[in-house]
């Protein structure tokens, strides 16, 4: 103990550490309040330039010297290079009028905004805004999540799962597909190997699943009867409230597999599931997979349980964004297809 702090009775302390909750949540909203106002300038500037651009023709030199002038004037005051200026215009021109995304361009830091501006949709650029807004994402940490398109994999996923999130509110929190390229792992590798290596990168590993996940245990343990079993690795998450199991397969995904998988969820939740949690749910993540026989697998299963592929590199995004738009082809067919057919009757 802090030898300022020895003399100091347990009971007391408790009461400060209110008081530092306190603190720390002026601060966090005195940060927020600050970068709120920085964008608010940007924005005002983008305005600015944009308006003098479309009016009077305001080309590089004149941005460049716009540029001087604001640095001479503010002696030290950083921000302000020509590049940031056009930046600033950009980033007016791409929220103007949309009353939906301009507020929510005031909770995030500019650096955070310049890499959200560069995606090509409007729908894109709310899932990342909401995303960085909620998980108070580092610069870091929100372009790891754009480069291993996350935006594409979570609509592909939501476009293939919505039949099953019926079943349980925790299989929203998980998608079909999951980017592992930060694991280094070989080519040919042992499930061993890959357990290991996702403990060893854990930071990066929540980081791809989400913040509120929380790890619990690798190889947990479970009795049953007379017989020890093991979950490869076993995680709690804090907004669903529940505990969410993780089977590794470096092979093909078999429907064996979910049998086992659904086991294990009815072990946690007769022996381990807290009586004020939801019930378990599971993840199968293995390295392939056929939709169709991981549909047959589900059709009839009531557990609340996925079926996941993972990747060791990082996907290309131009392949996703086919892939994406196909599924939405095919969902808005089939919904025509529906309605014509209830028209005839």
């Amino acid at each position: 103990m802090d030898s300022k702090n020895k003399n100091i009775q347990p009971a007391k302390t408790d009461t400060f550490d209110d008081v530092i909750a306190i603190i720390e949540r002026a601060r966090e909203n005195a940060f927020r309040a600050v970068n709120r106002e920085l964008i608010s300038m940007y924005w005002e500037i983008g305005r600015y330039v944009s308006e003098k651009a479309s009016a009077e023709k305001w080309g590089k030199s004149v941005v460049r010297d716009f540029s001087q002038f604001i640095q001479s004037h503010f002696s030290g005051i950083k921000g302000f290079s020509p590049q940031n200026i056009w930046r600033m215009k950009q980033f007016y021109e791409t929220y103007a009028g949309n009353e939906k995304l301009s507020p929510l361009v005031r909770e995030i830091s500019w650096t955070n905004n310049i890499l959200i501006m560069a995606a090509k949709t409007d729908e894109e650029r709310e899932f990342y805004l909401l995303l960085s807004k909620a998980h108070n994402y580092s610069k870091r940490e929100l372009e790891r999540q754009i480069d291993s398109s996350l935006y594409e994999r979570t609509m592909i996923s939501s476009e293939r799962n919505q039949q099953y999130f019926t079943r349980s509110a925790g299989l929203t929190a998980l998608r079909d597909s999951y980017v592992l390229e930060f694991l280094d792992v070989p080519v040919n590798h042992k499930e061993t190997e890959l357990r290991k290596a996702i403990i060893a990168h854990l930071r990066d590993f929540i980081l791809e699943f989400g913040k509120d996940f929380s790890f619990v245990g690798e190889e947990y343990r479970l009795q049953v009867g007379n017989t020890d079993f093991s979950i490869d690795l076993l995680f709690y998450n804090r907004e669903l409230s529940c505990l969410v199991a993780i089977e590794l397969k470096i092979g093909r995904f078999k429907p064996e597999h979910l049998g086992q998988l659904e086991f294990y969820l009815e072990a946690l939740d007769r022996d381990v599931k807290k009586h004020n949690e939801n019930p378990s749910v599971g993840l199968i993540l293995c390295a392939r997979k056929d939709d169709e026989v991981v549909e047959y697998a589900l059709s009839r299963s009531m557990s609340p349980a996925l079926i996941a592929e993972y990747q060791t590199h990082l996907p290309q995004k131009a392949l996703l964004a086919n892939k994406l738009r196909e599924l939405r082809e095919m969902a808005e067919a089939e919904g025509l297809t529906e309605n014509d057919g209830l028209e005839e009757g």
